[in-house]
């Protein structure tokens, strides 16, 4: 009974190996780990959201609130946003804060959701969820960051997965805000610091 377990045991580690290995040559990424007292990989994106609020064009915006506060807040004179929700399909662009002539062609894009959960009406905390979409002969694939977006003048998100170029990464994502125009544009500068990394 001893050596069949210890058979059986041999066959599952071996399986196991193969299965890695065989998910390295399929993915054409080596499983080499990088130290994580330095990124592996770094890069600088601004993130330009742009609001439809019903008076600007829809073929510009890039976000739209879905879900706004509950009918009780509201009956209760809750002054916040509380539960307000965004879709967004942000262009993003690299190296500058300059908005692309053409919000449809850009390279990279964030592709999510942010919600308001911030409950004093002098906050705007919010979380967020979102993919950095990469289409460009430079690098392609995709970043998933999610985390907390509390009212601070910097805050750091989690870079939780990658796919392509990006194949199993993860790290740590820094935004800042670049510009805010009223409540229908913002511009987000994001460091991003990869510090797993297996191309």
């Amino acid at each position: 009974m001893a050596a069949w377990s210890m058979a059986s045991l041999m066959i599952v580690a071996a399986i196991f190996l193969l299965s890695l290995t065989s998910a390295s040559v399929v993915h054409g990424r080596s499983s080499r780990r990088r130290s994580y007292d330095e990124p592996c990989k770094e890069m600088r994106l601004y993130f330009h959201d742009i609001l439809y609020d019903f008076s600007n064009s829809t073929a510009n915006s890039t976000s739209a609130v879905v879900a706004s506060p509950a009918a009780l807040l509201r009956a209760a004179k809750n002054t916040t946003i509380f539960g307000t929700t965004v879709v967004f399909n942000d262009p993003m662009t690299e190296g500058t804060s300059a908005l692309p002539p053409s919000l449809e062609e850009t390279a990279v894009r964030a592709q999510g959701l942010y919600l308001y959960d911030g409950k004093a009406a002098s906050t705007l905390n919010a979380w967020l969820a979102f993919s950095v979409v990469f289409n460009s002969t430079a690098r392609r694939g995709t970043l998933s960051l999610m985390g907390a977006d509390p009212s601070t003048a910097t805050r750091d998100i989690s870079v939780v997965r990658g796919t392509s170029d990006f194949f199993m990464s993860r790290g740590v994502a820094t935004l800042r805000a670049d510009a805010v125009e009223g409540f229908t544009y913002f511009r987000l500068l994001m460091d991003i610091k990869l510090y797993e990394c297996y191309i």
